[in-house]
């Protein structure tokens, strides 16, 4: 992942979440659902303290508009959001997917 985009990201986390994020990785993550992708790409993996709910870890990642901007997605780990896939899987369940 290219430092610029990590930037973008952590800045996207502090802003949304407070606290202080740190990079960790990146991981790639399918879902899918009766055999049809509903979303394809790399979640990037953030270590987070300082957050005001104890949460420990963000999930963050992001999607090129039509007008050459990006939307930045951030999930931060919860009993039910323990890892990047859980992340991907609770923002599809409480959105209409990834579109403008």
């Amino acid at each position: 992942m290219a430092n610029g985009a990590a930037d973008q990201l952590k800045n996207a986390i502090e802003a949304q979440h407070g606290g202080r994020a740190t990079f960790v990785r990146s991981v790639p993550v399918h879902h899918s659902l009766r055999g049809k992708t509903l979303w394809n790409g790399a979640v990037q993996v953030f270590d987070l303290a300082g957050h005001a709910e104890g949460a420990t870890r963000a999930y963050a990642w992001s999607q090129g508009l039509s007008n050459g901007e990006r939307r930045h997605f951030v999930i931060v780990s919860s009993a039910a959001v323990t890892g990047p896939r859980e992340a991907v899987s609770a923002f599809l369940a409480t959105n209409d997917g990834l579109g403008e």
